[in-house]
């Protein structure tokens, strides 16, 4: 069980490309903005997601899917997981490589049985005690992973909450610091955590929130920072399968495995949930499976997914790729995007199309705002610049070190210059070997 305690009486980093992405960026007419929610661009893509997303509130995307289709780094990913949060706040959202399910201890089939029930949520409510309140001050403690030296990781949380009435510093282990990073906790938030079993839960800022971003707003709350009230939670299908295959109690989840799950078990829950829906104790969240690189799969994946995505309990199924006419995995014949024709007939495409100049500059200017770096103008418009020449992708990606060569300052366009000069982009790195391979011909 996670240990909270309770101390008398700095700054973190978030984690993640797409951390900075709250929904669609849509009006109330369904118009996308061309900023909005941490979405900057691709207009259309994101009215017709956004088409999509209703289709699925009003339950007609049944035994359908979406497929989007683009350049990399055009932003499927960002698109995939703006409809998930349309959905709601806590639904499901998991993410996949079609390469994946190749490396897997388990078959093929299991391994997207278990994705699938992990993109579906059970809410469940119930009274528990809870720590509440604004966050004050946050404070992080890292340390370097036991297997990678070069990557750092949460060890422990100093977390100061406060209410109208009281305030308590406390301090709890890595998987609630975990969460807090996940989830983008920040200063100004309002947030639960459950003295029992850890999870923390968002319920909005106090802060007045400009432009980019939003997160509903509330009232600091009154009463005690601990307190009992009626707390609401998801979990997903995939951590009651793991629950009953190792016959433990909730509390089993903490401990992962690579087993496979029969089908009995999963029938078995299937009862139970439904049966506590019945009894209004619980309600279904059909979330969203995103599968990058689609045409990774082969033919057997593509059939049992086309099969998976007619049943009852069914997430919404979202798949992407950047290949046009390409063998289907596993066969010799050629079809659009790498999907058997059967399969596609069950999808709705929707294209996203690469960035321009002035999408970049905003997205390079969110991303930095996200990351805490300050930029100067012409150091913005020079990352515009590159990511318009390279990919927006690189030009994301040089923030972090021009950061550090400004000595953690504000990056002017001669930090970026020099971060360019230390790391390639495809082009260059292309032609330097291409030279060198020249010079010993």
């Amino acid at each position: 069980m996670p240990v909270i305690e309770e101390l008398p009486a700095v700054k973190f980093e978030r984690v993640g490309m797409h951390s900075h992405i709250k929904g669609l960026g849509l009006d109330e007419n369904g118009k996308a903005k061309f900023i909005g929610d941490g979405m900057v661009g691709q207009i259309k893509a994101r009215e017709a997601a956004g088409i999509a997303v209703k289709l699925i509130k009003q339950g007609k995307l049944a035994g359908k899917g979406i497929l989007l289709v683009g350049p990399t780094g055009s932003g499927k990913t960002a698109i995939a997981m703006g409809i998930a949060k349309e959905l709601g706040e806590d639904v499901p959202f998991v993410q996949i490589s079609g390469s994946e399910i190749y490396s897997a201890e388990v078959k093929k089939t299991e391994f997207l049985k278990q994705a699938l029930r992990r993109a579906i949520g059970v809410r469940i409510s119930e009274e528990r005690k809870v720590y509440e309140g604004m966050v004050e001050k946050i404070e992080i403690k890292r340390t370097r992973h036991p297997f990678n030296p070069y990557i750092e990781i949460p060890e422990s949380v100093k977390i100061t909450l406060k209410t109208k009435d009281d305030e308590k510093v406390l301090r709890a282990g890595r998987e609630i610091a975990y969460q807090l990073l996940e989830l983008g906790i920040e200063e100004g938030d309002v947030i639960q955590i459950d003295a029992e079993t850890g999870r923390v839960s968002r319920v909005g800022t106090t802060k007045e929130e400009e432009g980019l971003f939003f997160r509903r707003k509330v009232e600091l709350p009154s009463g005690p920072v601990l307190k009992v009230k009626e707390f609401t939670y998801t979990v997903t299908l995939h951590d009651l399968d793991v629950v009953n295959a190792r016959a433990g109690g909730i509390f089993s989840l903490l401990f992962g495995g690579g087993m496979e799950i029969n089908d009995e078990i999963r029938e078995r829950v299937d009862q139970t949930v439904k049966q506590w829906i019945e009894e209004g104790k619980a309600t279904l969240v059909p979330g969203v499976l995103f599968i990058d690189e689609c045409h990774m799969l082969d033919i057997e994946a593509f059939s049992f997914l086309a099969r998976a995505m007619e049943n009852e309990l069914a997430p919404i199924l979202i798949l992407a790729t950047n290949r046009g006419m390409t063998k289907i995995r596993g066969t010799d014949i050629e079809a659009p995007h790498g999907i058997p024709l059967d399969m596609l007939d069950r999808l709705l495409i929707i294209n996203t199309e690469p960035y321009k100049k002035e999408e970049i500059r905003e997205i390079v200017k969110i991303r930095a705002k996200e990351e805490g770096i300050e930029l100067s103008e012409e150091a913005l418009e020079y990352l515009a610049e590159l990511g318009e020449k390279t990919s927006l992708r690189y030009a994301v990606q040089l923030l972090a070190p021009a950061s550090i060569i400004a000595g953690g300052k504000r990056v002017e366009k001669e930090h970026v210059e020099k971060a360019k000069e230390y790391f390639a982009d495809v082009k260059r790195s292309i032609a330097f070997v291409e030279k060198l391979e020249g010079m010993l011909r």
